[in-house]
Formats: structure tokens, C-alpha cells, sequence
């Protein structure tokens, strides 16, 4: 039984260890594109406006250009190579983001591009005017294939989309299996189904999120601290994810990010000081400690502002509306999906392991909790560097 605890552990540790590999920005391996697709003004030769916001680096790249387009920092050094570059980066764009009326494609014109913030990072925001040819009661379809796999820049892109069209309003995520969104359907269904599975691929594939659940696991003893503090947690980060993807709050992503991973070295650290001090294994009885008693209002802290930063993964900023709600639940409902699934595979081994072996426990685990509280450290240096 030691032995397969051992490579349990063994196991473990590797997986912490490769999940921290990657530098301070959590979510680099991928890329969302965000869409705002509307009617035209009345009185105008456009039918459809679009508004993009892409990343501006891996556009550029994208888009084939030299090194000096894509490296340019500072939003007017970005905004000229835009100016400069105009042609090419508005043939990748209409190449990959259609709209179509009655199955005929829309004539794209490019109005107005801009450098905006999202997060750390300069996005280029490109505004479109589209104009539809056929009779009225069509409907219309948005396609998008930007930053596709095959590039090999990024992978897994998705196409966050809010729209109003065809006298409906609602949002829509699109990825390279199913690329393109239709009017004229029995949306509401696909839509919660989109939100669910993005909310639990952002915590998922966002390490920093995880790296927080896995220090507050470590730290659990018996499984009401598992169930307290993940409630603290959940009811924390899903109040001022609401808040500010419905507009109300809004945190600069330079505040938030920072403190993000000072969450993580925070508690990581406190872990790591009570394993140290060989404070008893799950599953015993022993006097609580100073932690026992602040680490629910702490974890409810560090949860508010987690709840900020998946607002700003998700990137929708819109007035209220009963469609938007229904993405935003069923974005956070995927995200309590995934952390229950994480919390119903890891305590029990972490439980386990600490009762049946504990020597292996404190060494196995202390070593994943120094390697947690240093890359969270780095993270807070990494991206307080990005402000200064």
C-alpha cells in the first residue's frame, strides 16, 4: 500500500510540477477573440456592424508581418504599424470572420481600428460595417476561424460573441468544431451548453485558479474544512464574477492579477509553514490553530477577487439582460463543476496518503507546496513588473 501511495505521490508532484512550468501568464497557450456583432444605424449603406477585439501581437504574427509590427509596444507605435499594415491585417480578418445573409456572404469594410487593454494585454480593435444583399426576413450567420490551430502561433481559440440580429439578443461561443452561430434557432440550450463548457475550461487550463484550489486542498484536515472553505470560496468568487461581468464592479487587471497569485503564495506558504511544523495528518483530532480560525474570512477575500479575474477571462462587459445572466450562470456553474471534480479526485489521495503514510506525505507534499509558493512568487513579480 506504500508503494502505491508513493507513486500516487510521485505521480502527483510531476503534475504540479509541469503544471507550474509555464511563466506568470496563465492562459498563453490559447488566445479568445471577443465580438460585438449589431444592426447598423438607420440611414446608412451598412446592414451589420462587428467590432473585434484580437490580440494585437499574434495578429501581427498572423498576419505575416516582420518583426517590427508585431514587437511594437506602446499604443502609438501599435496604432501606426496598424495604419501601416492596414491591407494585410484587413485581409486575414475578413478571410476568417464572415457574415452572410440568406447564405450569401456580407461585404466587409473596415471603418476604424484601435489599440484597447484587456488584461496586460494590448488587444487591436478592429470596427466593421457590413453590407447584406437579399430580401428581408432572412436570416444571418457568423463564422469565425480566426487564430486557427493550424497556425501554430496558439491553439484552442474561441470566438466570444454578443449580439443583437434578426430582432434576437443573446451570446454565443465560437470554436473550430463548431465555428459558426445562426439566427433563427432554439439558441438558449447551446448557449448554456457553450458557457458550461468554457467556465470549466478556464478553471481548467487557468493554472493560477488551480494552483489556488490545490494549496487550499493541502491545506484541508477533515472534509467539512474541505466543504467550508470551498464554499467560502465559491460564494466569494461568484458574487463579484456577476458583478463585473455585468458591468458593476471593475478592477484594473493590474491590480487583480498581481493579487491573484499573491493568494496562491499566501496560502501555499501557510501550508507549507504547518507541514514544516508536522502539524497532525487529516482525519486526527489536534488544537486548532491561528490559521484554522482566519483562513475562511481569508480564502473569502482572496476569493472576491478571483471572481474579478474570471469576469475579465470571460470578457463580456454589457448591461443587464436575461440572455447575458443565462451565459453568465452556466459559465460559473462550469466552473464549480470542474472544482468539485478536482476536489472529489485530489482530497481523498491527499487523505489517503497522509493517514497511511505520513512520513511520504510531509516530504511529497512539502515539496509541491515549496514548488507552488515559488512560482506563485515569481507570478507576483512577473506581472508587478508589467505595471512598472
Amino acid at each position: 500500500m506504500r508503494k502505491i501511495l508513493a507513486g500516487l505521490a510521485a505521480v502527483g508532484t510531476a503534475a504540479v510540477v509541469t503544471a507550474v512550468a509555464p511563466p506568470a501568464a496563465a492562459h498563453d497557450a490559447t488566445s479568445d477573440v471577443y465580438a460585438e456583432v449589431h444592426p447598423a444605424k438607420p440611414g446608412g449603406t451598412a446592414d451589420v456592424t462587428a467590432v473585434l477585439d484580437l490580440e494585437y501581437d499574434l495578429l501581427m504574427k498572423s498576419a505575416w508581418l516582420r518583426a517590427e509590427a508585431y514587437e511594437a509596444t506602446g499604443r502609438a507605435d501599435q496604432l501606426g504599424q496598424l495604419d501601416l499594415h492596414e491591407r494585410a491585417v484587413d485581409e486575414y480578418v475578413t478571410d476568417r470572420f464572415v457574415v452572410t445573409y440568406d447564405g450569401e456572404p456580407c461585404g466587409p469594410s473596415l471603418d476604424a481600428a484601435d489599440v484597447v487593454e484587456r488584461g496586460e494585454r494590448p488587444y487591436a480593435s478592429l470596427a466593421y460595417s457590413f453590407v447584406c444583399d437579399g430580401e428581408p426576413e432572412g436570416v444571418h450567420e457568423v463564422s469565425s476561424n480566426l487564430f486557427p490551430d493550424a497556425e501554430s502561433f496558439v491553439h484552442s481559440t474561441e470566438t466570444i460573441i454578443r449580439y443583437t440580429l434578426d430582432e434576437e439578443d443573446g451570446s454565443a461561443v465560437l470554436t473550430a468544431a463548431s465555428p459558426t452561430l445562426a439566427t433563427g434557432e432554439n439558441r438558449l440550450l447551446k448557449q448554456v451548453g457553450e458557457f458550461f463548457v468554457l467556465g470549466g475550461e478556464h478553471l481548467l487550463f487557468g493554472l493560477d485558479h488551480v494552483l489556488f484550489l490545490l494549496a487550499l486542498l493541502i491545506g484541508a484536515r477533515r472534509l467539512r474544512d474541505v466543504v467550508r472553505t470551498a464554499t467560502a470560496f465559491t460564494v466569494a468568487h461568484s458574487v463579484t464574477f456577476l458583478l463585473a461581468a455585468l458591468g458593476v464592479v471593475s478592477v484594473p487587471a493590474i491590480v487583480v492579477e498581481p493579487v491573484i497569485a499573491a493568494s496562491i503564495a499566501v496560502v501555499a506558504a501557510v501550508d507549507l509553514y504547518l507541514i514544516w511544523r508536522g502539524r497532525a495528518p487529516a482525519g486526527t483530532r489536534d488544537e486548532p490553530t491561528v490559521w484554522d480560525r482566519w483562513r475562511l474570512p481569508v480564502v473569502f477575500a482572496f476569493g472576491l477577487v478571483h471572481g474579478v479575474g474570471f469576469a475579465g477571462a470571460l470578457g463580456i462587459d454589457a448591461a443587464w439582460s436575461w440572455t447575458l445572466l443565462w451565459s453568465l450562470l452556466s459559465f460559473n456553474v462550469g466552473i464549480e463543476a470542474v472544482q468539485l471534480g478536482i476536489i472529489a479526485v485530489m482530497f481523498p489521495l491527499l487523505l489517503l496518503l497522509r493517514v497511511r503514510a505520513p512520513r511520504i506525505a510531509r516530504w511529497v507534499l512539502g515539496a509541491a507546496t515549496a514548488g507552488i509558493v515559488a512560482v506563485a512568487l515569481y507570478w507576483v513579480l512577473d506581472r508587478l513588473s508589467v505595471t512598472v
